[in-house]
């Protein structure tokens, strides 16, 4: 599967046409779901890969209430307004694999704009040098990480296949 669909008014590539559709079907299925909304301004060097997407000031999370394209416009509705929005592009990119629309206004040829779902994040934890303890439970070995100092205590159960992984990451034979 293609990681990637462009589409470009005007483009007399003969995919353009289904390109498009394919990405009217993914906006479309942002109907009910929370996305993200990211605005940036082009360099003027045209170079997007130097563009900073983490979140800022006024990047929003919202719920789509509906999404829909009309011709090559594309419009959606905030959850509790009756306002619907819209915006017609002359590109869309759409990155697959992180599910991320970026979408070039008409009417604003120095903008992108950045639509997807919302990415997981991840709790990282730091233990230093933990009390560690080992049992099983069944045919699970259970891992208990202590850390008095922050007072943590992590329970990890691994079944034989992960714990033979650990095995062999940690250099330990039977």
């Amino acid at each position: 599967m293609q990681t990637e669909t462009f589409w470009q008014l005007g483009s007399n590539n003969p995919d353009n046409a289904s390109h498009f559709a394919r990405i009217s079907r993914w906006w479309a299925e942002l109907s009910g779901q929370e996305v993200t909304w990211r605005q940036r301004l082009i360099p003027p060097n045209g170079d997007l890969s130097v563009l900073n997407w983490e979140p800022q000031r006024f990047d929003e999370t919202v719920l789509f209430e509906t999404a829909e394209t009309r011709g090559i416009t594309l419009y959606w509705r905030k959850s509790g307004s009756t306002e619907e929005r819209s915006t017609t592009p002359h590109k869309l990119a759409l990155d697959h694999l992180h599910q991320r629309l970026y979408i070039f206004p008409r009417s604003q040829q120095e903008v992108v704009i950045q639509v997807g779902t919302p990415e997981q994040v991840y709790r990282s934890l730091i233990l230093t040098n933990p009390q560690i303890e080992r049992s099983t439970s069944g045919k699970d070995q259970i891992l208990t990480l202590t850390d008095d100092l922050q007072q943590l205590e992590i329970k990890i159960s691994l079944g034989a296949e992960n714990f033979d992984q650990l095995k062999r990451l940690l250099g330990v034979d039977d």
